[in-house]
């Protein structure tokens, strides 16, 4: 183990000790701690951020539902401002991630030996870019972790866990540094991607032999019925379903397969983990990590029990890229607060708005559900600002937005088609046009796919 792993790994098991005592605190101890970490994140970025010194000029001892929310599109334009570390660029951060993508770098190898880098994956319309130094990488972690412990995880391993992430592997993505951090940390880690053959996915997970797997519903779910077919023979003491709305279908089969119910985590690139499932069931907010803030149309906060048309969040850890009333486009139902458990964080009823990105096409003797995973590995590294899927009777028509004059739209419209093709995908044109901007809803979304969905 290097001193950088040995150094994060002694970081994150300080902050899962002392985070353990935050689960039964008082609502209103929990709203007092909320606001002191708030208070102390807004005065470190006024102070070392040109950009929140701005946006805030006259509002530093306000309340934070008087502050401005911040779209990604703000960040990632004037970026070099928001950051509170004078040293780094945008256009070097872009050079570094580019690189490691090329070369299929080791994710886990901090940046310059201090920064951990990922991209989102520009499902709303463009991609975000996101840094963390060592204490944060180290929080990112253990939010990682605490899912595990709550969901029961841990407590039924007696050996170092040997985990399977079938999500990405570009290591560009949180989640593919993420199991590659892990893998250094002593914790065997396997990384495949979700959108893989499930024969492909199922002869490596059969060699792996897992005691946790984690993934997409939408891979986890096809996965679930090669084991039920006995084309696969794992034993997972636990399955961890992320980045995607699980459905009832999903968790029903994942229970048969492996005769435990997933532990669901709602989680971002940008935010790290926001909430997961308890061992009662209920998927409990990280209240002494973000503040969770669904809103309406119009920004006015919804009460619990309604569902917001958008969510605002702060990440009260965050130092180096300070998110502060960040506005994503997720759906979200809070509820109140009370769980067999014993856990006093407040219940995050509904998750929405995230089902619909996997497509369900058609194959050779039936339909095949191809992952955005697919679109992501050719559009990621194009010179466009965003893309969507607009699924139509006679094939997909590919919107591209930012595409700049001598794109080679034919090259992405073939590399697509190819991907798809290796998916099983038949009968199903691809078209390809370049637009201004990625339509988006009544409700301000861009989204991946639209058109026809089961």
């Amino acid at each position: 183990m290097s001193a950088v792993d040995a150094e994060l790994l002694t970081r994150l098991l300080a902050l899962r000790a002392a985070w353990r005592s935050h689960e039964r605190w008082s609502s209103a101890r929990i709203a007092a701690q909320q606001m002191e970490a708030f208070q102390r994140l807004r005065s470190y970025a006024v102070a070392r951020s040109p950009f929140y010194r701005e946006r805030y000029a006259g509002l530093e001892e306000a309340p934070l539902a008087a502050l401005p929310p911040v779209t990604k599109d703000e960040l990632m334009d004037r970026f070099d401002e928001v950051v509170t570390a004078p040293s780094l660029r945008l256009y070097d951060i872009e050079e570094h991630l580019h690189r490691i993508v090329e070369d299929d770098a080791d994710p886990s190898v901090p940046w310059r030996g201090r920064w951990w880098v990922a991209a989102s994956a520009g499902t709303t319309g463009r991609r975000g870019i996101f840094i963390w130094d060592h204490r944060e990488w180290a929080a990112v972690l253990a939010s990682y972790t605490r899912a595990l412990s709550w969901g029961g995880i841990l407590s039924r391993v007696r050996r170092p866990v040997r985990a399977a992430m079938v999500t990405t592997r570009r290591p560009s993505h949180q989640s593919a540094i993420i199991s590659a951090t892990f893998n250094s940390l002593l914790f065997p880690t396997l990384r495949l991607d979700a959108s893989d053959s499930p024969a492909d996915l199922a002869a490596r997970l059969g060699a792996f032999q897992p005691d946790l797997l984690v993934g997409f519903p939408s891979a986890l779910r096809p996965l679930a019925m090669e084991q039920l077919a006995g084309r696969l023979n794992i034993a997972p003491t636990a399955v961890l379903s992320a980045s995607e709305v699980l459905g009832v279908p999903e968790s029903r089969d994942i229970e048969a397969a492996w005769g435990v119910p997933p532990v669901d985590l709602y989680a971002t690139t940008e935010t790290a983990c926001i909430a997961s499932t308890c061992t009662s069931g209920s998927r409990h907010v990280y209240e002494d990590l973000v503040i969770v803030e669904p809103v309406d149309a119009d920004y006015r906060p919804v009460p619990p029990g309604i569902t917001g048309e958008r969510i605002l969040v702060t990440v009260l850890f965050s130092r180096t890229l300070p998110l502060i009333r960040y506005e994503m486009s997720d759906c979200v139902r809070l509820g109140e607060s009370g769980c067999p458990c014993g856990r006093s964080f407040r219940i995050l009823e509904g998750v929405e708005g995230r089902a619909e990105d996997v497509l369900r096409l058609p194959a050779a003797g039936g339909i095949v559900a191809v992952h955005p995973n697919v679109f992501h590995e050719v559009l990621e590294e194009a010179p466009v600002t965003g893309w969507q899927v607009v699924q139509r009777e006679d094939g997909l028509d590919l919107l591209v937005a930012g595409a700049p004059l001598g794109t080679d739209l034919q090259g992405l419209r073939d590399a697509i088609a190819q991907r798809l093709t290796e998916q099983g995908v038949v009968g199903t044109p691809v078209r390809i046009f370049p637009v201004h901007e990625v339509p988006r809803t009544p409700l301000g979304k861009a989204k991946l796919v639209r058109g026809l969905h089961p």
